[in-house]
């Protein structure tokens, strides 16, 4: 179906932070499947755990024990606040347990009347008809019909708007820690403080929607251990399985109390194949030194970013964004900025607010991040040049 405005490129092949177009040009990728290939293409100990489990177990379904799964929600639950995971294929798919489970737990409370999430105006929850209503952006609700009832949106930032809203349906709020659909706009620790009161003040789960941020992206393994501010229920996919489709809800026991046999389930969530990539994902990630080192090269992009925002301010106007996400709000069209990094054989993504995001592989190197910040500079300054030649033209006419 034509749903996607396809660029008219294809990749045959690729590694680490690179990818082989099917004409043989080699291209810088600092989009990763946006935040999804965080160990880069075709990482070694990825391929030899897949090939491992291939040659073993693909799926047996959740009507059986799957040992695979087990040890992961156990890995993620000791490296997290949670007490228990639930495995689906994607971040909508995480994201709809998330609801379910803060509506499920009102009702075993004895309050099946609150039912409510208040959200926040520019987020970006996932495509089904609840995460699309989640986010309320009207550009993907259009001709779906009646919107699914129980979101509030409120203004970005709007701490007061969020207390007024809370109600006696009111079950949970829900936020991402960094909105990166929606133009890489961080949340203050503060406000993500002032939520969790909120919650502990009137009975309501926080849920985290990490489905982006997640898994060393931030350059902690979530975005939420940086702020101090601990979810009950958090949302996580894109990265988790390093390229191999898995998304993960994880929750406190508390929160989870409501989600017993049969309120919840999915057909291929915890397969073995999707367990043996996530669990070479956390080896890699989880390792001694790795996260450190996504940190200290996300400062090293940033820097050389800020002197190129600096140089060229009619063409990037703010840099955002927390460790390897990053986000260029751009002057002149974010779409008129990405082109030219194409033409670069350099790979990004737009954003919500005019923005372009940048998301190499955490494994990129610092040479890869000097080779990026080349590209990206040549692209500014033809972006300024085509800006500034007719004014001279007209005034040397």
């Amino acid at each position: 179906m034509p749903t996607y405005a396809r660029v008219d490129l294809a990749f045959e092949r690729g590694e680490g932070a690179w990818l082989v177009a099917t004409n043989g040009e080699r291209y810088l990728d600092f989009t990763s499947g946006v935040a999804v290939n965080a160990l880069g293409h075709a990482h070694p100990h990825l391929i030899a755990a897949i090939g491992e489990q291939a040659q073993k177990l693909w799926h047996v379904s959740n009507l059986y024990r799957i040992p695979e799964a087990e040890r992961l929600a156990e890995r993620l639950c000791r490296a997290s606040f949670a007490d228990v995971a639930f495995f689906a294929n994607s971040g909508a798919e995480a994201m709809e347990c998330a609801i379910k489970m803060a509506r499920k737990y009102q009702s075993a409370r004895g309050k099946p009347e609150r039912f409510r999430i208040i959200t926040f105006e520019g987020a970006f929850h996932g495509r089904t008809l609840a995460t699309l209503a989640a986010g309320g952006q009207k550009k993907y609700l259009d001709g779906f019909g009646p919107v699914v009832e129980g979101f509030d949106q409120m203004p970005f930032g709007d701490l007061a708007a969020a207390k007024r809203t809370i109600g006696p349906a009111t079950a949970a709020i829900l936020i991402e820690p960094v909105m990166g659909e929606g133009g890489v706009r961080v949340v203050a620790p503060e406000f993500l403080r002032a939520l969790r009161q909120l919650c502990e003040d009137n009975g309501l789960l926080l849920i985290f929607d990490e489905v982006q941020t997640g898994i060393g992206r931030t350059g902690d393994l979530f975005a939420y251990q940086h702020t101090g501010v601990v979810p009950d229920i958090m949302a996580l996919a894109k990265a988790l399985g390093g390229g191999f489709p898995l998304g993960a809800c994880l929750a406190t026991a508390e929160a989870a109390k409501g989600m017993v046999a049969g309120t919840h389930g999915s057909t291929f969530g915890g397969n073995p194949l999707a367990m043996a990539a996530a669990g070479a994902l956390l080896d890699v990630v989880l390792a001694d030194g790795f996260l450190a080192r996504v940190r200290h090269t996300s400062l090293i992009l940033k820097q050389k970013l800020a002197e190129i925002r600096d140089r060229y301010p009619a063409v990037i106007a703010e840099l955002r964004g927390e460790g390897l996400l990053v986000g260029l709000r751009a002057v002149v069209p974010s779409a008129q900025l990405v082109d030219e990094l194409r033409a670069e054989k350099m790979i990004t993504v737009a954003a919500g607010d005019n923005v372009v995001r940048l998301l190499p592989p955490l494994i990129v190197s610092e040479d890869e991040v000097a080779d990026a910040v080349r590209r990206i500079e040549r692209a500014c300054a033809r972006i300024a040049q085509a800006q500034t030649g007719p004014q001279r033209q007209g005034a040397a006419g």
